[in-house]
């Protein structure tokens, strides 16, 4: 069955006349954390996304599944503990998808932080994971293994562990097991404004089908879906919802969420290798900033300002922030000398900080907290906030909430009894090309597709199994993705499906590598030479604007 028929299929199910137990609105990791809770519960969920799955911040985070280790510094120990606790347990249940990370913090005289102050930080933060990852590496040690980092004034290196993700993978992974246990979930589809009762209680939505740009602003198909709770997991979006179900019943509404932007660079591993992530504070502002090795490639990160209020359009970075990267990194490893040209891609996302501040001026982005939060407003749900990392908690705390609108089982609610269930479906693939493949791929794809994995073996040719140029990526990757995955335009397929647009030159579009692209399109999405032209002006413009440098 191809993607429209699929999707034909899908959205004939919106006509359906029991109300949905859950409608969930918002296709990133919180979205699809709380799809994963409440159908593993028996609950009739739908999930609906207005672009793609992972659109927003969740395909633009800085990738870390971390504890938090600013937050012991503050005095937030639960937080960091909460933190931690989910980190080893992704590492546990989701190898391959979710990788420890050996992250090191150089020390030099007369900087902030000396060696003893954080090296007790760490103490503190092992304690809390329970197992020790803290090193601490004298001067000529370290350097004799990091040649390339300035050396003046240098005392030694503290390193510990957290871990590293594909962010819009790990959405990926979640919705499938949400799928898996009877979840719908459908992306391309807006909810336009919320439905409500007589009361003014949000009883659904009306929802808007966005896959056709051409029919968005004429005449696009419309469906009034009904539900017992709506819970909106909208992200930095999450104030509009909450606006509409407040307006029902005249309640006063004061926006809650301020928009921080966070961007990043892509450097080659040639220009930059690096084997561990190297944090350290930003020579200007004192800020915390990283690089990292990520997918071949290595990454600088990120920044923390203030975004403007949000539309439907995409996040850019910005000429300083380039600059802003580029001045942190060079003054670390002070004989590299990145510039601009050195940059393959960019990108940026919106976090959905919850002010402390009422009107978000107090204080800077960076010193706002990032748990999370839930509303109940005229039986609307709404969260915001919080960390990639502790997305399964938000879903309990957010299933709490609805036990207030849905009579819930008092096991839902109950956080100690389901410290057992895993989040992640783990088998052994039976089908005979898995055992052809080297090792770390193997890792990499029973991460990354977990119970889709022999679906996507099956379905790959033989020469779908090599790697797509010097990524980590196979071709049989692509194919399933265009197969299975809800594809609806090529970007979908190149930034968030694959990361291939954000780490081959061109975002991808090379002759051999489009061209190839343009045979597996044609023959698992069935666009023809117009629809292929199509996307390409789309996706190359797309990319130039949003994922490749702003004008100096």
């Amino acid at each position: 069955m191809n993607q429209t028929k699929q999707r034909q299929q899908a959205l004939a199910s919106l006509s359906r006349s029991e109300p949905w137990d859950m409608l969930i609105i918002g296709g990133g990791i919180t979205g699809a954390g709380i799809a994963r809770e409440a159908a593993r519960r028996g609950l009739a969920v739908l999930l609906i996304e207005q672009k793609d799955f992972a659109w927003g911040t969740s395909s633009r985070s800085s990738k870390m599944v971390h504890g938090g280790l600013r937050y012991i510094a503050s005095g937030d120990y639960k937080t960091t503990l909460l933190s931690v606790r989910e980190r080893e347990r992704m590492l546990s249940e989701a190898g391959g998808l979710v990788n420890e990370m050996h992250f090191v913090m150089p020390h030099y005289k007369g900087k902030f932080p000396p060696p003893w102050i954080f090296n007790t930080l760490l103490r503190v933060y092992d304690k809390l994971a329970g197992k020790r990852y803290f090193t601490y590496f004298k001067k000529d040690a370290f350097l004799r293994l990091n040649p390339h980092i300035k050396q003046n004034n240098f005392l030694g290196a503290s390193q510990f562990s957290d871990a590293v993700t594909d962010d819009s993978r790990l959405v990926m992974r979640v919705l499938d097991e949400a799928i898996h246990d009877g979840a719908q979930a459908i992306n391309y589809l807006k909810a336009e404004s919320l439905l409500t009762n007589e009361k003014g209680l949000v009883i659904g939505a009306a929802l808007k089908d966005t896959a056709d740009s051409n029919s968005i602003a004429n005449n696009a198909q419309t469906y009034n879906v009904h539900a017992k709770v709506v819970v909106s997991a909208t992200g930095a979006w999450a104030d509009n919802l909450r606006m509409q179900a407040s307006q029902q019943t005249e309640q006063t509404f004061s926006k809650q969420i301020r928009p921080s932007r966070g961007s990043h660079l892509v450097v080659s591993q040639e220009r930059l290798p690096l084997t561990q992530a190297y944090t350290f504070l930003h020579p200007v502002d004192k800020r915390a900033v990283f690089v990292f090795p990520w997918e071949n490639r290595t990454v600088l990160g990120t920044t923390d300002l203030d975004h403007p209020p949000l539309g439907d359009e995409e996040v850019g970075i910005t000429s300083e922030e380039v600059d802003y990267l580029l001045t942190a990194t060079n003054d670390l490893f002070d004989d590299v000398n990145l510039n601009r040209e050195d940059v393959i891609s960019t990108w940026a996302g919106v976090r959905p900080l919850i002010s402390e501040g009422g009107d978000g001026k107090r204080v800077s982005p960076s010193k706002e907290k990032r748990d999370h939060s839930v509303w109940l407003d005229n039986n609307l749900v709404t969260v915001s906030g919080g960390k990639l990392t502790t997305f399964r908690l938000i879903a309990l705390d957010v299933l709490k909430k609805c036990q207030e609108v849905l009579a819930l089982d008092e096991s839902v609610i109950q956080n100690n009894n389901l410290d057992s269930d895993q989040v992640f479906s783990n088998q052994i693939p039976t089908n005979p090309k898995f055992a052809t493949l080297p090792k770390p791929l193997q890792q990499r794809l029973q991460g990354f597709y977990g119970l889709q994995l022999d679906r996507l073996l099956e379905l790959a040719h033989d020469e779908d199994l090599a790697y797509v140029t010097d990524s980590n990526t196979i071709w049989a990757e692509i194919r399933f993705a265009a197969r299975y995955e809800q594809v609806i335009h090529l970007d979908d397929l190149l930034l968030r499906r694959t990361r291939l647009g954000l780490i081959l030159p061109h975002g991808a579009m090379t002759p051999l590598i489009s061209a190839r692209l343009k045979q597996i399109c044609q023959e698992e999405l069935g666009w023809d030479e117009q629809r292929w032209q199509q996307e390409i002006e789309r996706y190359q413009n797309l990319w130039q604007r949003y994922y490749h440098l702003p004008a100096a």
